[in-house]
């Protein structure tokens, strides 16, 4: 008898429908487990073979059993068809009806006992499942709030095979997860940190104010200590709350990497990464023989923050075409793959290898020599593409112990959201008319330059003035603008006037 149960499989970050096609068939007793399964795949059998008869289910050991993963040319991966090829062999062998599950999409990993556990890429899988019209899916029970995140489409939380088998028999039915009665709980990530416990450094957080309402990168340049790593870890707290899409498109990434909270079905908070300069290429970009996220796209709509840049060498130019398209490429033999990253690059270095470069109070022993090897390790390119440089001075002893405390974050988010309210309903018609989608002054291209960032006289003037005494590329030129954008917006303009220009040029890199 032959019985098919709708499974999914994870290419990037889309779901592809998978059918598990099991058939039953008098001969030699055999198990065959065929459509390019990886090794988590065909092992599969094993835990099947055990979860059934420990649930008190009958395995057809005396019969030739043959699976295949349809389509047969796409590479499966993982244990989450466990539950779908488990409900195959009962329905090819008579022990559930094969038509309960035609309008069905099934996911899970098995237990020896039969108890289902958690799988990866359930939001995905649910999205499929609703974009091919099926009418509910089968998923663990501690992944029921994550797939229950798409709308229309009924969920059944499975926490063992039997109660399953109940469930399909109308023996004992499975309520649908609730989502109007669920309480999605709350979480706050500990990289959280206040501006207000940050002490001096006031220019700096103006500078952080003013990437944060348009999405632009920043390097942080000083000495040891000055509080580099403190100010970008509360970079966070003054970004705009995420959106509801946003949201859901955070959480695909995190669910896809199975790097989801414990316990939490929504990621609610703008994600910062922070990865160690020993990081690899498929770490940072991401990759792999079956490519996965790296920390450029789990950083997606949030904070990339990469302490002692230089120290990352060339892994560097990884991401010159990231910061420019907002996504990454990932080629490999089996196929291509493209990840978001949209992601707001915070990074520190110090200005030498000792770190006291032009300090005034302690001396740099480091040789001319060495300082320019260590400066070169950031090219050119790169810097370009970085919209903000700002030097972080030591904090002297008075601001440490200043009682004192500073201008908390929740006031500043106030200022960054206005400014990208401003931005919404500026670039709310380009989307209207088809265009690319902007979300922020950062992702503007030169059509949308042109049309919102026009300068006057003065501004004319002092922008001419600039590219001849500063040499700015085309790219910078462009990059100045968008800042200057960015702090018109924060200051409530509808025009770019000449003293918005001069604060974005001098945020600009000097040689």
């Amino acid at each position: 008898m032959l019985a098919k149960v709708n499974s999914c499989a994870l290419v990037g970050l889309d779901g592809t429908l998978v059918e598990v096609e099991v058939d039953a068939a008098k001969g030699m007793p055999s198990q065959t487990l065929v459509g390019l399964p990886s090794t988590a795949v065909k092992e599969s059998k094993e835990r099947v073979w055990s979860a059934i008869r420990n649930s008190g289910l009958t395995f057809p050991s005396a019969r030739r059993l043959t699976i295949n993963l349809a389509p047969a040319d796409l590479r499966k991966d993982g244990p989450a068809y466990d539950l779908a090829i488990a409900l195959g062999v009962l329905a090819a062998t008579g022990q559930i009806p094969p038509d309960v599950l035609e309008s069905s999409l099934v996911l899970g990993e098995l237990s020896l006992d039969g108890s289902v556990r958690h799988v990866r890429g359930v939001l995905s899988a649910a999205h499929l499942a609703h974009e091919l019209g099926l009418e509910r899916i089968f998923v663990p029970a501690a992944d029921a709030p994550e797939a229950a995140l798409i709308p229309d489409i009924e969920v059944i939380p499975v926490d063992h095979l039997i109660t399953l088998v109940e469930h399909l028999l109308g023996l004992d039915t499975i309520p649908p997860f609730d989502r109007d009665s669920y309480t999605w709980p709350a979480y706050t990530p500990g990289y959280l940190t206040d501006f207000a416990d940050v002490k001096g450094q006031e220019h700096v957080k103006r500078a952080l104010e003013v990437a944060a309402a348009g999405g632009h990168n920043v390097l942080l340049m000083g000495p040891p200590g000055a509080g580099k790593t403190l100010l970008a870890r509360a970079v966070p707290g003054i970004l705009p709350r995420m959106t509801l899409s946003e949201a859901l498109e955070v959480t695909r990434i995190y669910s896809v990497a199975d790097m989801l909270p414990e316990g939490v079905p929504l990621m609610q908070h703008r994600p910062f990464r922070a990865p160690h300069h020993t990081i690899s290429h498929a770490g940072l970009v991401g990759g792999g023989s079956w490519p996965r996220p790296g920390e450029i796209s789990l950083a997606h709509r949030g904070v990339l923050f990469l302490d002692e840049i230089p120290e990352f060498g060339k892994a560097l130019e990884n991401l010159r075409q990231p910061m420019e398209d907002r996504q990454v490429t990932i080629s490999r033999a089996s196929g291509t793959m493209c990840f978001p990253a949209n992601f707001m690059l915070i990074a520190a270095a110090n200005p030498c290898p000792c770190g006291y470069y032009g300090d005034p109070v302690r001396p740099c022993t480091c040789s001319a020599q060495m300082i320019t090897r260590y400066q070169q390790r950031m090219s050119g390119p790169l810097l370009d593409r970085i919209d903000i440089h700002v030097d972080v001075p030591s904090v002297d002893y008075d601001k440490l112990t200043d009682d004192r405390r500073g201008e908390p974050s929740e006031r500043i988010r106030e200022r960054v959201q206005a400014a990208r309210d401003r931005q919404a309903e500026r670039f709310a018609a380009s989307a209207e008319n088809g265009q690319r989608p902007v979300l922020c002054n950062a992702d503007m291209g030169v059509r949308e330059l042109t049309a919102h960032v026009r300068l006057n006289r003065e501004g004319e003037v002092l922008m001419r003035s600039a590219m001849q005494q500063m040499h700015l590329s085309a790219r910078g030129y462009h990059r100045v603008l968008k800042l200057a954008r960015t702090i018109a917006d924060l200051d409530g303009s509808d025009d770019v006037k000449a003293h918005h220009l001069a604060e974005a040029l001098q945020y600009r890199a000097r040689s």
